[in-house]
């Protein structure tokens, strides 16, 4: 039983979680970290979605994306980047004020430290770690796919090239805008 309970929010944000894993000979001559991020399913539908919510008037945004990787995904990590705004339509925010449902969402990069074995939506929800590619061909809709390269990876990218220098596997959090 998890003692969390989800919270439902008032304005959209989602994360891109993300870890390392280690690749042995297999992936070539030189061991190396091979990224993989993190998607769960979906509740209306197929495809594999980020995770998502709302954030209260008592927390920021990066706040927001934190409780809610814990409560859909049940990981704990650092948010490292804000990636950018995504537009996206939704029929579940369409009304009178907005017909098209035209959402606008806050995503963020985050670096995975902690899987849990319990949370709150666990009966919900199922988490898949997967490669870049993969995510993409698994991404429920298309401004996720633009997301994950446009965003996520162009930032990983640049980050990593900047850290050539030091440990290549090893980043830290930029701080909290």
């Amino acid at each position: 039983m998890c003692d969390l309970v989800a919270r439902t929010g008032r304005h959209q944000q989602r994360c891109i979680p993300f870890k390392y894993r280690k690749c042995d000979e297999s992936c070539g001559s030189k061991p190396k970290n091979i990224i993989e991020v993190l998607m769960i399913n979906s509740q209306s539908g197929p495809g594999l979605l980020f995770p998502k919510g709302g954030w209260e008037n008592d927390e920021t945004v990066e706040e927001a994306a934190v409780r809610e990787a814990l409560e859909e995904a049940g990981i704990r990590g650092d948010i490292m980047e804000f990636l950018g705004f995504y537009y996206f339509k939704s029929k579940s925010h369409q009304d009178e004020f907005c017909p098209d449902g035209l959402c606008k969402a806050a995503m963020f990069a985050m670096h995975v430290k902690e899987e849990l074995g319990s949370w709150p939506e666990q009966s919900m929800r199922q988490r898949r770690w997967l490669t870049i590619p993969e995510a993409l061909e698994q991404c429920r809709h298309p401004w996720m796919q633009v997301a994950l390269i446009e965003g996520f990876s162009k930032w990983h990218a640049n980050t990593m090239m900047s850290a050539e220098e030091g440990d290549p596997g090893t980043i830290s959090p930029s701080p909290a805008r």
